[in-house]
């Protein structure tokens, strides 16, 4: 696949509903699912230019798919239905969705290293979720535009994060790629890049800043001295 032309996206909340409309301007085809029936969703989908579906036929039809769901949520995600596939995890935790949920914030692991552990089989990319949907809905811009912010993208496959890095180019914002998927931990709440929304000069400031802010050292204890491989 040389560039994702049909993008799923799994929740149809406030971040769901900007990322299919950024999508839908940058000439996507565009795919949203809800948990059950597609139709309470389908008026609102449509009005931005998107299609409600079904989560199934987001893993037949979509080259890729965002989940956009509370993070509290991913074990919900069928495994079995979204083996083989790209899949951008654009979720964070939250307390108030989320309720105390200690296993979503151990440094030792990244959140979409929990997910991808989970999603046996598919292709993790953590992107799209450390700037807050209001700002991804306000601040994009065309390629150039001096006031252009950056988004960045951690994953473990070269040719994975080159389409992610693709997709966020398309919908108004400049690709900045972090490391690989463990290094997600940088984009996570705790984490100055975190509700960031700079440019990718300073967005990559915050990033090579990490390892001695406070949670970049609270990380590196609890991984041994290392903060990934």
């Amino acid at each position: 696949m040389d560039r994702i032309r049909t993008l799923g996206i799994i929740g149809a909340g406030r971040l769901g509903s900007v990322l299919a409309a950024l999508a839908v301007s940058a000439g996507y085809r565009v795919l949203v699912a809800r948990s059950g029936d597609p139709a309470p969703i389908a008026r609102a989908m449509a009005a931005l230019g998107a299609q409600a579906v079904t989560v199934e036929r987001i893993a037949t039809e979509a080259d890729a798919v965002v989940l956009a769901l509370p993070l509290g949520a991913y074990r919900t995600l069928p495994a079995d239905l979204l083996r083989g596939m790209l899949v951008i995890d654009a979720m964070n935790y939250w307390w108030g969705a989320d309720g105390i949920r200690p296993d979503l914030t151990d440094p030792r692991t990244s959140t979409s290293e929990l997910v991808q552990a989970h999603l046996a089989g598919a292709r993790v990319v953590k992107a799209l979720g450390h700037m807050g949907y209001q700002d991804l809905e306000d601040d994009a811009r065309p390629a150039g535009d001096p006031d252009r912010r950056a988004i960045a993208i951690c994953g473990d496959a070269a040719d994975d994060v080159a389409l992610v890095s693709q997709l966020v180019d398309a919908v108004g914002f400049d690709p900045v790629i972090a490391g690989p998927l463990a290094s997600g931990i940088m984009l996570e709440p705790g984490a100055e890049a975190f509700g960031a929304d700079v440019d990718a000069a300073e967005l990559r400031a915050m990033l090579d800043r990490f390892p001695t802010s406070q949670r970049g050292i609270v990380v590196a204890r609890a991984r041994g001295g290392q903060l990934w491989g």
